[in-house]
């Protein structure tokens, strides 16, 4: 990874997560008004049919409150990536889903997995590694935040609870973690003060000057002694102008 760009906002930023977010919800309303379950266009492991699974179970909920638990992360994480990792944006969301949504087919139960927290567990684990991984204080920084709101969610990449796809939670965090590795991009240059470059002259440093050679302030004696002199031509001009007064 190379040190060639900023961080800039784009409109991506707030796009692609509202895109995201309106798209599942559109979804999960269409079934409520049309009556319908598409439940049946999740994975279904193993089976040639459960592949349509890979493309359509991120769209599926199964409730209002599954919905709403994946509603937020998707779009805080998916935000995140827009901004800091705008070069890698749809290699990790459309590749990294794909993959995602295969490996769920590979080693899931014999059930329906639906629902986005794959591609969530995706996103924050491709943030927490490639941030790490990077050494960018503030890719670093943000992969401290993820961990900060998100970590706990590490817990379900395990079959902790009944009716969880924790399959599909881990296959994300698999993706991610690979991606983050094997994914390059670019970032922002590290700012490199004056005192870093190699022509650096120290002498010429007005900040420098304030020292002397042992390390002591001196900046303010300088000042003082300044200060003397002046008021010693002053005094030494007011002596002649009376001396040519009292010769008149």
């Amino acid at each position: 990874m190379t040190n060639t760009t900023d961080f800039r906002y784009t409109n991506l930023v707030v796009i692609l997560p509202l895109c995201s977010v309106l798209l599942i919800w559109s979804v999960f309303y269409l079934e409520l008004k049309l009556h319908i379950n598409l439940n049946e266009y999740g994975i279904y492991p193993l089976k040639l049919e459960g592949l349509r699974g890979v493309l359509f179970s991120p769209f599926i909920h199964g409730s209002v409150e599954h919905l709403y638990n994946n509603t937020i992360p998707l779009a805080v994480l998916t935000a995140a990536l827009s901004y800091f990792y705008r070069d890698m944006v749809f290699r990790v969301l459309l590749l990294g889903t794909i993959l995602t949504g295969l490996l769920t087919w590979v080693i899931g139960r014999p059930s329906f997995h639906i629902g986005a927290s794959g591609i969530i567990y995706l996103l924050a684990s491709f943030i927490f590694f490639k941030g790490i991984f990077a050494k960018h204080y503030r890719l670093v920084a943000l992969s401290l935040v993820v961990v900060f709101i998100y970590g706990s969610m590490l817990w379900y990449i395990f079959p902790i609870k009944e009716g969880v796809s924790w399959e599909g939670h881990l296959s994300g965090f698999l993706m991610g973690l690979i991606f983050a590795l094997l994914l390059k991009g670019t970032l922002p240059l590290k700012k490199k003060y004056d005192w870093e470059r190699e022509d650096y002259d120290e002498e010429s440093d007005e900040f420098l000057q304030q020292f002397d050679d042992e390390g002591n302030f001196i900046g303010g004696r300088v000042g003082e002694q300044e200060r003397n002199d002046i008021k010693i031509i002053h005094d030494w001009k007011e002596d002649e102008s009376n001396k040519n007064r009292e010769n008149i």
